[in-house]
């Protein structure tokens, strides 16, 4: 008989195990002992500062690059929409956090608070790591790139360096999911165990749990939103679309992964009557350019993070972060918390670090609602298939059979 298979424990309950265990250690043990945990937590963010510019360059680099590959105009529409969905999220969240937040985050709530990272203790050693290049210079590169590599392929070229960004992706990717990934609840509990010390956490405990109650309905607005906007422009039950699609929100829920959840949501498109040829592109290119559902849970979470520090959070401030994240996490990897780190290096555009107690509490207020924001996602990867359907004039009312599907309207792509 075969050995049953252990079930593994998520990145969200450890996430909270290490709010837990960081809270107690900063609260009860001996200081000696926070500090240690002070000490690892900064060696990681060092880290996690150094390979940030890799992550802009093996993602974004390879994300763009790979927009060379489709059907023109069809291409140019789907990304298009993607954008402007994702923007449309972010600015959605934006306003929302603003005429809420400010009734939990008063003035009071942000005297209790102050800055975590004011009467912190100090790590007993830091080893200078420098990243290689630096935030602008990757995002430059980046951007040269990944138009220039997509251009070549364009013209049958390239394609030995678009097999070199994608093999650089690789191991980007591998590095998120084999030490950074697994590392992140020790580098929660170094930073909650400090702020404990602090004397700060309630406080700021009592403002995430109101964060999330904002977060968690925006998700399901906005896919209402979404599939109502699709079933207006196709004709189809924006109700019985968002029943076709809930295996694919369940699977996103459980995998936290985009990429994971495909299959699952190529079917989901079928079962919403969206033609092969179109599933079978619009589904895999919206897992990488469509993050909707990442984009509320982070603006939110910015938006939060800068009124707890009395910063400031105009629209000013934040359409050029939301503007600039709708292109930095293109390609973000499918390991779950993904979208945050690809954000991370844009974090002080609105004057947030990427590193140190702020930016720690950003990957801990957005990673424990991943699973939410990814099922947002991909929910609307499908309403945007449905409407590149009846863009492509290949849309039906019920479900085709894959020999009846239509094809794909190249004409003038």
């Amino acid at each position: 008989m075969a050995e049953k298979k252990k079930k593994k424990l998520g990145l969200v309950p450890k996430l909270i195990i290490g709010i837990l265990v960081g809270i107690l250690i900063g609260n009860y043990a001996p200081t000696i002992v926070t500090q240690v945990l002070v000490t690892v937590a900064g060696l990681f963010s060092s880290f996690l500062k150094f390979v940030i510019p890799f992550i802009i360059i093996g993602f974004v680099t390879a994300g763009i690059a790979d927009l060379a590959s489709g059907a023109g105009k069809l291409l140019g529409i789907t990304a298009g929409i993607s954008y402007g969905s994702t923007i449309v999220a972010g600015l959605l969240a934006f306003f929302v956090a603003s005429a809420i937040f400010p009734t939990f985050i008063t003035p009071q709530a942000v005297a209790n608070v102050a800055n975590p990272e004011h009467g912190a203790l100090e790590p007993i050693f830091s080893i200078p790591l420098e990243p290689m290049v630096d935030v602008t210079a990757a995002i430059i590169f980046a951007f040269m790139m990944g138009i220039g590599i997509s251009g070549l392929r364009a013209q049958g070229k390239g394609e030995a360096l678009y097999d070199c960004f994608m093999g650089f992706q690789d191991i980007v990717t591998k590095t998120l999911e084999s030490i950074i990934v697994p590392l992140l609840p020790l580098y929660i509990a170094g930073t909650f165990a400090n702020i404990a010390y602090t004397g700060t956490v309630a406080q700021i405990l009592n403002i995430f749990w109101k964060v999330y109650c904002v977060i968690i309905p925006l998700h399901f607005i906005y896919i209402l939103i979404q599939f109502s906007v699709a079933g207006a422009i196709s004709g189809k039950n924006p109700f019985k679309m968002i029943k076709n699609q809930i295996p694919g929100w369940l699977t996103a829920v459980g995998t936290q992964s985009s990429a994971a959840t495909i299959p699952v949501n190529v079917e989901c498109a079928k079962k919403n009557g969206v033609s092969k040829t179109i599933r079978e592109f619009v589904v895999p290119l919206c897992a990488t350019i469509h993050l909707s559902g990442s984009m509320i849970s982070i603006t939110s979470c910015s938006v939060a993070v800068l009124m707890m520090q009395n910063m400031p959070h105009g629209v000013d401030v934040i359409l050029p972060f939301i503007a600039m994240l709708g292109i930095a996490m293109v390609a973000a990897p499918g390991a779950p918390g993904g979208a945050i780190m690809s954000a991370l290096p844009f974090l002080p555009m609105v004057g947030i670090p990427s590193n140190g107690a702020l930016g720690s509490l950003m990957i801990a207020l957005y990673i424990t609602q991943d699973s939410l924001g990814t099922a947002c996602n991909i929910s609307g990867d499908n309403a945007i298939a449905v409407v590149m359907d009846k863009i492509n004039g290949t849309g039906t009312s019920e479900v085709e059979e894959d020999t009846k599907d239509g094809k794909l309207n190249l004409e003038n792509n």
